[in-house]
């Protein structure tokens, strides 16, 4: 019903940028908060960044200063620049969108992209 599509993964040298972008598409009502973690191998899925409809944004402390979250609510569209990038921010990362398919949804639901590899060498 809902799909999310992560473009812009990568390898890139430690210091370099790239950027992420992700589009929700399908039975769409209203998207709520968007946003991207990450998992790495043996790790926990941590949240990265986070921005609500309104456009008020939370970063996870390892990332403040370094990426920028932004999102167009008419493309349905959400966005992840990432710049000085450092080894340990190489993972996968997931879109994700608090989505409600109707207008009969009390709740939203989150939904999840498939996930964009992202490679910072050293």
């Amino acid at each position: 019903q809902v799909q999310l599509v992560e473009f812009g993964g990568g390898l890139v040298q430690a210091g370099g940028s790239l950027t992420l972008s992700c589009a929700a598409s399908g039975s769409i009502f209203r998207i709520g908060a968007m946003g991207w973690y990450r998992q790495s191998p043996g790790n926990q899925r941590e949240l990265v960044a986070a921005i609500t409809s309104v456009g008020t944004t939370n970063l996870a402390d390892s990332v403040k200063g370094r990426f920028t979250i932004s999102r167009d609510n008419a493309k349905k569209m959400v966005y992840l620049q990432m710049n000085s990038l450092k080894p340990e921010d190489t993972a996968v990362y997931y879109c994700y969108a608090a989505v409600r398919t109707s207008y009969l949804d009390r709740n939203a639901n989150d939904y999840w992209g498939q996930g964009t590899q992202v490679t910072v060498s050293s």
